[in-house]
């Protein structure tokens, strides 16, 4: 039996462990180094944030995740299209190979999407890989139109 919900400081863990598998498969295998970096900073990232701007939805198995998603609330000054100030970040969204196209992802999604619209958020975004791209549109996202161009800055 598949068990939904939110997580808990009593599963970080559990949590840190999904999210070093989705980066294992979304960039590659890392240095143990770099990996004992990302671990420390999940750590305490999470006994910081979570459950309060950072959420973490999952489905458990048999007492382990087996699929996973991050949301991220973020507050904002309003303009008209967030009035509210306050929109969601939907990232890291994972699930075990063996239990892929189950609906389980989809199930976690609409916990997130239910969770939202009780928290008034302004709208939910997320950024999706082409594997999960058909799961997010079958649940109603829309792709993203901007006049404006997305770029990031990297220090050397």
């Amino acid at each position: 039996m598949i068990n939904y919900k939110k997580a808990d400081l009593n599963e970080l863990d559990e949590i840190i462990r999904c999210r070093m598998e989705f980066i294992r498969e979304d960039m590659g295998a890392q240095t143990p180094e770099m990996e004992a970096v990302i671990q420390a900073q999940l750590q305490e990232y999470l006994k910081n944030h979570l459950n309060r701007d950072c959420f973490v939805f999952a489905a458990e198995e048999d007492g382990k995740i087996i699929s996973i998603a991050f949301l991220l609330i973020q507050e904002k000054p309003a303009n008209p299209r967030f009035p509210h100030g306050r929109v969601g970040n939907i990232m890291n969204v994972y699930t075990v190979a063996e239990k892929r196209r189950q609906g389980i992802a989809g199930n976690v999604i609409k916990q997130i999407m239910d969770f939202c619209k009780m928290q008034n958020l302004d709208f939910l975004e997320l950024k999706a890989a082409p594997m999960g791209y058909p799961l997010y549109k079958k649940l109603g996202f829309e792709d993203a139109c901007s006049r404006c161009k997305e770029m990031e800055y990297h220090w050397e």
